[in-house]
């Protein structure tokens, strides 16, 4: 509806990313996003009514999305992208370091080439549970001594720490 916002939180989507644009992080139950019904908190959105959000910073892709509500139709293009992540590294002895490093349960960085990149790990991700166990609410030396004994397949599940943050309430969502 002409006038209406639509009724989203968006952040950058970090390096690391499938693509290097906007993520859906939340949605205003009753705003027109929600409403119809074909979006989903992780999506990556690639453009607003053709204008594309790919490389721009959070502010401008912030200003497509207020000027937005001029519109009585509102496109957007977007690649669907599930906000917890299944990573799988396979490490066969612990001599072989995984190839990646954690803060307070967030991935920092990751080595170009090792074990954990091609299991799926993603910088700016937090780590929400290892091998079953969730880390949630685990102090940082925990995670990291969790990671550094484990061999075999590791299984984790990952998500943006943008959406971490605001599920568990360290952030208000403010809604456009």
């Amino acid at each position: 509806m002409k006038g209406e916002m639509l009724g989203i939180v968006i952040v950058e989507s970090g390096w690391g990313s499938m693509v290097l644009t906007v993520v859906l992080v939340n949605m205003y139950p009753s705003g027109p996003t929600a409403r119809c019904g074909q979006l989903n908190i992780g999506d990556q959105i690639i453009s607003i009514n053709g204008i594309s959000l790919f490389g721009l910073p959070l502010s401008a892709c912030q200003n497509y999305n207020k000027t937005s509500k001029n519109q009585t139709v509102v496109k957007l293009t977007v690649v669907s992208c599930a906000p917890v992540v299944e990573v799988l590294i396979k490490r066969p002895d612990v001599k072989y370091q995984l190839g990646f490093s954690v803060q307070n349960g967030v991935i920092c960085s990751l080595l170009r080439g090792g074990i954990a990149e091609p299991g799926g790990v993603r910088v700016g991700h937090r780590i929400i549970e290892i091998n079953n166990q969730s880390v949630v609410a685990v102090p940082h030396e925990k995670i990291v001594s969790l990671l550094a004994n484990s061999v075999g397949e590791i299984h984790m599940k990952t998500m943006p720490t943008s959406i971490y943050r605001l599920l568990t309430g360290q952030e208000t969502p403010h809604y456009q």
